[in-house]
């Protein structure tokens, strides 16, 4: 049973890191170079989009994440489970703190309503994006390494 669940945390973090990785490096870049203004348009509608998907999604890798170092407190490796616990932690907090906000304006942006300093913003989300994308990185190493 243990291996099952050390097997879908795993996954569960890894597609998570993924989809936030290829937000940062892929989809945004994509954006980026789309005309007029599509950008923040798409920009927008993923916010809405992934905005809804992705606190449940880190909220429950977490709680895989210690449901794991709980029930293998005693065991190898899990000094590694709690250290990328705690990036989680630290993800989650960066979210809530420094992207949420950004991303709640955001969503609700259109051509006609959105500030003038919207692509300054928009950029400033994405400095902090790329933080937590190594912090996640980090978290799903250490878990990859907690199974060997």
């Amino acid at each position: 049973m243990i291996n099952a669940l050390q097997v879908f945390t795993v996954v569960s973090v890894g597609v998570m890191v993924g989809v936030e990785f290829s937000v940062a490096f892929v989809i945004n870049r994509i954006l980026d170079a789309l005309p007029d203004d599509s950008d923040q348009l798409g920009r927008a509608h993923g916010g809405r989009m992934l905005g809804a998907v992705m606190p449940v999604w880190y909220i429950s890798s977490l709680v895989l994440v210690a449901v794991w170092a709980v029930a293998e407190w005693d065991r190898h490796g899990t000094g590694l489970v709690v250290t990328a616990g705690g990036l989680l932690i630290l993800s989650v907090i960066m979210s809530v703190l420094l992207l949420v906000p950004i991303n709640n304006q955001g969503k609700t942006w259109t051509p006609e309503n959105r500030p003038a300093d919207w692509k300054q913003q928009m950029n400033r989300w994405d400095r902090f994006h790329y933080v937590r994308v190594a912090v996640i990185i980090a978290a799903f190493a250490l878990l990859v390494a907690a199974l060997v």
